[in-house]
């Protein structure tokens, strides 16, 4: 009986320790995100595939928004959806809501609602969601304005238009360091695209800089006191090698464009969405958001989030693999496909 009650006690002493270690564990891996695993389905809090595809990401206070055009099989005809998701570490994502949209007047029910991108004004403390607005022909080519006071629900048409009367297809989103907010868009009779800064209301644009390439799929990002354009080609569909350039300031000059990855990787099979900069108190991480299109499935179209390389005025996409990130830090781990450390 002695010996039992020995064993017992030894049994919870090791149990204790064991739990120890365990707490131990998870409190210094606290601020470490689950992996991210690109080009993999990425499963939602109900698992369900995340639907955000040529979205756009934007902070409020420790969580993060991912809004991106909603292409589940459980939509509706002439309807278009924007699909909503929070974070507070950028890998485990909450589904909010699958808002959903009719055509403006003036529009088919074969109407186009793309690449979706909702900015919150501090003054008026609305949501302001810009999205490429077109027909089925891509020959509007307008910028569709809808608001809401909440970050999920209640968005209502305002209004759409040719910004500084050009045609204006795949848009692009930057906030920079000092909260001013940009829209980037695709004009190809400039065989260009526009850097445009957006009004204290959000409601009107006030034009920057004329980037003379043609490019869509535009993303910004401000980096130790450097800009970085991304872009990709004309190719509908179909991945090429996306490419960027540089600036000291937004108005430019850009230095000429350069492969962010080899050419014949073609972007390793994606188009580019956006960069999403995390500054932490170590480390600033820069990461490439980027859609894995598959026109004739789309809604199991995929994501290829990757850590950039930045350094000495270049930007270079390393081959993806899993990863995470720590968010107080900023600092990334790469983690090997035969790694248990997941």
């Amino acid at each position: 009986m002695k010996q039992l009650t020995n064993n017992i006690l030894l049994f919870l002493v090791i149990l204790q320790g064991l739990t120890s270690c365990s707490a131990i564990k998870n409190t210094s891996n606290k601020n470490w995100s689950a992996v991210i695993r690109p080009g993999t389905i990425w499963r939602d809090n109900n698992e369900n595939p995340i639907q955000a595809h040529g979205g756009g990401i934007i902070k409020i206070k420790n969580t993060w928004y991912w809004f991106g055009e909603y292409r589940g099989k459980d939509v509706q005809p002439g309807y278009r959806y924007v699909g909503c998701y929070s974070s507070k570490d950028l890998a485990h994502w909450t589904f909010l809501n699958k808002m959903k949209f009719s055509a403006p007047d003036g529009f088919s029910q074969e109407w186009i609602l793309e690449r979706p991108k909702v900015y919150f004004n501090k003054k008026t403390e609305k949501y302001v969601m810009y999205f490429h607005l077109d027909d089925n022909h891509y020959k509007r080519a307008e910028i569709g304005i809808a608001v809401s006071d909440c970050v999920d629900k209640g968005y209502h048409f305002v209004k759409h238009f040719r910004p500084f009367g050009m045609e204006s297809r795949d848009i692009g989103q930057f906030i920079d360091d000092d909260g001013t907010a940009y829209l980037i868009f695709e004009n190809r009779p400039t065989n260009g695209f526009v850097i445009a800064r957006l009004s204290d209301n959000y409601m009107t644009l006030n034009k920057v800089c004329l980037v003379h390439k043609s490019l869509e799929g535009g993303a910004i990002v401000h980096y130790k006191g450097l800009y970085y354009v991304i872009g990709s080609h004309l190719t509908s569909w179909k991945p090429n090698p996306n490419v960027y350039a540089t600036a000291n300031s937004l108005e430019g000059p850009w230095t000429t464009f350069e492969n962010i990855a080899a050419p014949n990787m073609n972007t390793y099979g994606s188009q580019s969405s956006n960069l999403l900069k995390v500054q932490g108190t170590k480390s600033k991480t820069v990461i490439f958001i980027g859609d894995i299109w598959k026109p004739s499935t789309q809604w199991d179209s995929r994501y290829l989030w990757m850590p950039l390389k930045m350094s000495n005025r270049k930007m270079y996409l390393p081959k993806p693999q899993p990863w995470k990130i720590n968010i107080k830090t900023g600092k990334v781990k790469l983690i090997k496909k035969d790694s248990l450390d997941v």
